[in-house]
């Protein structure tokens, strides 16, 4: 089964609740799919906080305590929450849990504060370690937030799309950001990121809207002085089916982790068997159509993941 993890929000951001099965249509590569499952977040969620401290946004660990709180605030009592600190190796320091008093002890201990002696940032190393080890036999709706500057020291990507890409040869078994953005849609987990860096000038939501389907990172985006590092931010939070939020543009992290836990709460997740099988590996294009009713008010906009992979080895 496919999960597509989706938001509906009104023009001013509101998310929308109360939607039914009846209120979507689902496409793959452009032929209609059955929607076989329908969560409408009536089961509690899971939800990885995973926090990139690294010496380059150590400073915005102190205000990221106040903002794990007003996370947890605005999830449900049933929702739980585990936390993950990274810079060159990841550290877990609270598994899934329901108890806020122990959030409380994750998000105040010394290992958050911890700042190795290292300029590394492994970001989608761990990103896809939590996703694989972490979500392992968790059902139901995930969510990973992540804040991070975007610099990651992993994984080698640059200018290039295809270092993006898995290698052959002596460097197979290293791995890429598409195995990365397959780890997480595979398993339909949402991805909520927060940049600590500014919103490139060029980003623009009619320039996402224009390059809905094709890679982020190209010539023409490199033209337009957009860090590559930001690109490939937004280019996994489009492929997962999260979303991408900026510190700078909104001022306040508090904030923004209030909007996810909103999100999070009013999220829909829709299961479909694809009518082709999975005979033919690649990527496969993911499209959710609103089927307008009272329900769903003029100009309300969907969000939700633009693809997933299939493996040659399924």
């Amino acid at each position: 089964m496919v999960q597509v993890p989706s938001t509906v929000t009104t023009p001013d951001g509101t998310q929308i609740r109360g939607l039914n099965k009846n209120n979507f249509a689902l496409f793959e590569d452009g032929v209609s799919q059955e929607i076989s499952s329908f969560d409408a977040s009536a089961t509690p969620a899971s939800i990885a906080l995973i926090v990139d401290a690294s010496p380059s946004i150590f400073h915005e660990l102190e205000e990221m305590r106040g903002a794990a709180h007003a996370l947890a605030e605005n999830l449900s009592p049933a929702d739980e929450i585990a936390v993950v600190s990274f810079s060159s190796e990841a550290h877990l320091l609270m598994p899934f849990s329901t108890s806020r008093g122990l959030l409380d002890r994750a998000i105040e201990s010394k290992y958050l504060a911890h700042v190795e002696n290292s300029s590394e940032s492994k970001i989608y190393e761990s990103l896809f370690y939590t996703a694989r080890e972490l979500f392992q036999g968790h059902t139901g709706r995930k969510a990973i937030v992540l804040l991070t500057d975007g610099q990651d020291s992993g994984l080698g990507l640059t200018w290039d799309p295809y270092s993006a890409q898995p290698q052959s040869g002596a460097a197979a078994s290293r791995l890429a950001f598409d195995d990365v953005a397959r780890e997480l849609g595979s398993d339909g987990i949402a991805l909520f990121i927060v940049s600590t860096e500014n919103r490139p000038r060029g980003m623009t939501p009619a320039w996402l809207a224009a390059n809905e389907t094709s890679m982020l990172i190209t010539s023409e985006s490199r033209k337009q002085d957009m860090p590559h590092y930001t690109l490939y931010l937004a280019e996994l939070a489009r492929r997962v089916g999260g979303q991408l939020y900026f510190l700078r543009e909104t001022g306040n992290l508090t904030e923004i982790y209030r909007r996810i836990a909103l999100a999070i709460s009013a999220q829909y997740t829709l299961g479909y068997y694809p009518s082709l099988g999975t005979a033919r590996p690649g990527w496969r294009a993911l499209r959710v159509d609103l089927v307008g009713d009272e329900k769903v008010p003029s100009g309300a906009t969907l969000t939700h993941r633009s693809s997933y992979y299939v493996s040659a080895f399924k």
